[in-house]
């Protein structure tokens, strides 16, 4: 938006206007050669006016040639990617594989353990044959207890390093969530026994 100038016999005057306020700006009087502040150009040096100056393509070279080789290389992605891409591609799809094998183990690991501790159905001999609720079932529960057993095992292994950091001395003077801490470690103990045994 360019400055309204008012111009007469005394000279040029930028004109009053109103602020979004209601108030009113003053008249203000202007030199010759004057340039608003919004309208300076802002400064460039040579390095940066050399490069928005630089084309895109080499000297010669016109863009309907350019067109048809970009859109090959986009067609064919893999081979756009540099070396370490493709090798990061590769470890990403190795991990995938990894984790539906763990996967895959954890649950024929669980369906063993099903199978071993539930009984046949009514009406079904007893081998490989399982029930559609003791499949279910066993699956869900062992997860939550190996989920439990985790817990159980971290909180034991907290109590411990706080054990060791008070007998080495770098804790003093424990504080009072600490000690209680170190008072729920036998049941936390016995707990963990109890979830083993279950499983």
């Amino acid at each position: 938006m360019s400055t309204p100038y008012v111009t007469d016999e005394s000279g040029k005057y930028i004109a009053a206007t109103q602020r979004p306020d209601g108030t009113w700006r003053k008249q203000r009087k202007v030199k010759e050669g004057y340039v608003p502040q919004e309208e300076v150009p802002v400064y460039e040096n040579k390095y940066v006016k050399f490069f928005k100056s630089k084309p895109d393509l080499p000297p010669g070279l016109s863009p309907e040639h350019v067109a048809p080789v970009k859109d090959t290389s986009r067609a064919d992605g893999e081979a756009a990617l540099s070396k370490s891409a493709k090798r990061n591609l590769k470890r990403k799809e190795k991990r995938k594989q990894q984790q539906e094998k763990n996967e895959v183990e954890q649950l024929t690991k669980a369906l063993e353990k099903s199978s071993v501790t539930g009984g046949s159905c009514s009406g079904e001999p007893s081998g490989n044959a399982l029930c559609p609720q003791t499949k279910a079932e066993p699956d869900s529960s062992t997860s939550e207890k190996s989920r439990k057993i985790k817990n159980l095992r971290k909180k034991l292994r907290q109590v411990e390093e706080l054990q060791q950091k008070i007998d080495c001395g770098e804790i003093s003077t424990p504080s009072k969530e600490q000690l209680e801490k170190l008072g729920r470690r036998k049941a936390l103990e016995e707990e963990l026994e109890d979830l083993e045994l279950d499983l």
